[in-house]
């Protein structure tokens, strides 16, 4: 995930004179936390859409064992899948109702990095055990229904980030 701290330690000259014009260094900031945000779902996202390889590679074996049957449960857990890379992607880019305020609540700030970081997490964990599938010898009754209530689990994490962002979220410890 991209430290925001870092954003502010590569400025350049110029943005480190017209952060001084009133007004322009919130807008900078909006900026720099919008291009976080927008990186960090990115990174997600394709963490996921890497890890479809191992499912791809599963699904290979499963068709040279004749295991045929066993494909419509694949392809479900794909749709998933697809589902959270999706939604990754299609959150509205730097979340415009929360960073367009030039005052930014530091709590609640601090409370989303530290919700993304266990998105990251979250995402990491999933894609390594899809990624895993390619070696694994268990069945796809023995293996998917695991993984996709991990998927609906960080579905679940992606709606409270959003939730979060727009001010909705319904306490500290929800999700």
């Amino acid at each position: 995930m991209i430290d925001p701290q870092q954003h502010a330690k590569n400025r350049g000259l110029v943005e480190s004179i017209l952060k001084y014009i009133p007004g322009f260094s919130g807008y900078l900031s909006r900026e720099y936390r919008r291009e976080s945000d927008s990186m960090t779902r990115d990174f997600l996202a394709d963490k996921l859409q890497k890890s479809k390889k191992g499912l791809d590679e599963y699904g290979h074996t499963l068709v040279a064992l004749g295991a045929l049957d066993q494909l419509p449960m694949l392809e479900r857990l794909r749709s998933r899948l697809d589902l959270a890379i999706n939604r990754l992607k299609a959150q509205m880019p730097g979340y415009s109702g929360f960073f367009d305020f030039v005052q930014v609540d530091e709590e609640l700030l601090t409370d989303i990095y530290e919700h993304d970081l266990a998105l990251v997490q979250q995402v990491d964990a999933i894609a390594t055990e899809i990624e895993g599938l390619a070696t694994t010898q268990l069945t796809p009754a023995q293996v998917v229904p695991q993984i996709t209530a991990k998927l609906d689990g960080l579905l679940q994490k992606i709606d409270h980030r959003e939730n979060m962002l727009k001010g909705v979220a319904a306490g500290p410890n929800d999700g």
